[in-house]
């Protein structure tokens, strides 16, 4: 299993590496760390005031906070896409895969279920032992150093 730690700098290390397998774990890890930081981001815009309630209006301390998490949310698109690519790879699937899942995204009803296989392919286990996209990230001895250098 990666650590909470290790999981997020592989995230950012490995931000454009869509080769290789993902455990799970780096999956959510990586889910939980997005989490947190739009909570962080959350208490700080509405804690400094950042939108007046009544006239709902957003001051100039929120737009600049809108502005750091819409560079934040660009900062991640290509990392987010990249390890949930290399979570299918885990799965022995291809990375293509998650075109078909953001194209059905955009039906209105259809993009429910999408999001649903999303959650669900994140959910299930690697194959056992190595499969055409490299060795199993759960076995120490198969190499899986490697790949995460």
């Amino acid at each position: 299993m990666v650590s909470f730690p290790e999981a997020v700098k592989m995230f950012f290390k490995r931000y454009t590496d869509f080769q290789g397998r993902s455990r799970r774990s780096e999956y959510w890890w990586v889910a939980l760390f997005n989490i947190i930081i739009t909570a962080i981001w959350a208490v700080l815009f509405f804690g400094l005031g950042g939108m007046n309630m009544q006239t709902e209006e957003v001051s100039p301390i929120g737009m600049v906070l809108i502005g750091v998490i819409a560079i934040y949310g660009l900062a991640v698109v290509i990392p987010s896409i990249a390890l949930f690519v290399r979570r299918l790879h885990d799965i022995n699937q291809t990375g293509w895969i998650y075109l078909g899942l953001f194209i059905a995204s955009l039906i209105p009803v259809i993009g429910m279920l999408a999001s649903i296989a999303q959650i669900v392919i994140a959910c299930i286990p690697g194959t056992k032992g190595p499969n055409k996209y490299g060795p199993d990230p759960l076995d120490p001895g198969a190499g899986a150093a490697d790949v995460f250098a």
